[in-house]
């Protein structure tokens, strides 16, 4: 039980850093036009997107720690 919980934390950490990557780079490409159109342009709103997707992957990674830490103290 103890390596299937390190392997999904390793999992959630690994797409949280892919997800946090991916909104960094996406965050970078907007340009200049963007920032100054009306309303909010594609990228921007796909950098959102991979900011809360990085959130929930930190929540899950945060999760599957406690479970992996409360197993091994109870044993």
């Amino acid at each position: 039980m103890q390596l299937f919980l390190i392997l999904c934390l390793i999992a959630a950490m690994i797409a949280t850093v892919v997800a946090l990557i991916r909104g960094i780079v996406t965050f970078l490409q907007t340009s200049e036009a963007e920032l100054h159109g009306d309303g909010p342009s594609e990228s921007s709103i796909k950098s959102n997107k991979m900011m809360q997707a990085r959130i929930l992957f930190q929540a899950v990674a945060v999760l599957i720690a406690v479970l992996l830490l409360v197993s091994v103290g109870g044993s």
